[in-house]
């Protein structure tokens, strides 16, 4: 068992046996403020939460989606894990819009299949999960939008359509452009002001 953070760091102990007892670990586990615990590849792998300009996209994109939600569904950027047992993974996504029945529970691990739409803001410790093992996961579990702001490359990647082999449909667009996002919202976000803040001159 490893918890991973930007550095693998083994646990001590017996590895837990089952995808229960992996949440469990991650339940017990002391999280630092500012991060949050997922599973990934059957690992617990601690990550902080985005940067504060990352905040700001955050508002824009859940301002602009809100009105085309689909009935019953409620979109948000507090910390929630969702989890996906066909695929051994637990993922607290920076945005996410599910329906509001998945919130009728006492415990802190929500359906994953109650999901209408996730969004990930990529960082350089996170990106390649939010690139490859995400899209498959979220794919695959039938979540019907997933959008990727790749915030070191600066651009914007939607993928709809899910099916049992994965997403059929992928476009992405620089920030600074719209870009569609397919039904059930069947409307365009405007990526402008998405970049990160320009470093002050040394």
């Amino acid at each position: 068992m490893t918890l991973m953070t930007r550095r693998p760091i083994a646990i001590s102990g017996t590895q837990p046996d089952g995808f229960e007892a992996l949440l469990d670990l991650a339940d017990g586990l002391n999280v630092p403020d500012g991060h949050k615990a997922e599973i990934v590849n059957g690992n617990v792998v601690v990550s902080p939460w985005p940067k504060g300009y990352c905040h700001r996209v955050m508002r824009l994109v859940c301002r602009q989606l809100e009105p085309y939600l689909p009935e019953g569904h409620v979109i948000d950027r507090s910390p929630t894990l969702y989890v996906f047992p066909g695929s051994g993974c637990a993922y607290g996504p920076d945005i996410h819009a599910a329906h509001e029945r998945a919130f009728d529970t006492e415990g802190n691990r929500l359906d994953g299949e109650a999901l209408s739409f996730v969004a990930e803001l990529t960082s350089p410790s996170t990106r390649l999960d939010d690139l490859t093992d995400k899209v498959e996961t979220y794919g695959q579990a039938g979540v019907p939008v997933y959008l990727i702001l790749d915030m070191q490359e600066e651009q914007a990647i939607v993928y709809g359509s899910p099916s049992v082999k994965g997403y059929e449909i992928r476009f992405s667009k620089p920030f600074g452009e719209k870009i569609d996002i397919p039904l059930p919202f069947g409307c365009t976000l405007d990526t402008a002001g998405f970049q990160a803040p320009a470093s002050p001159e040394k």
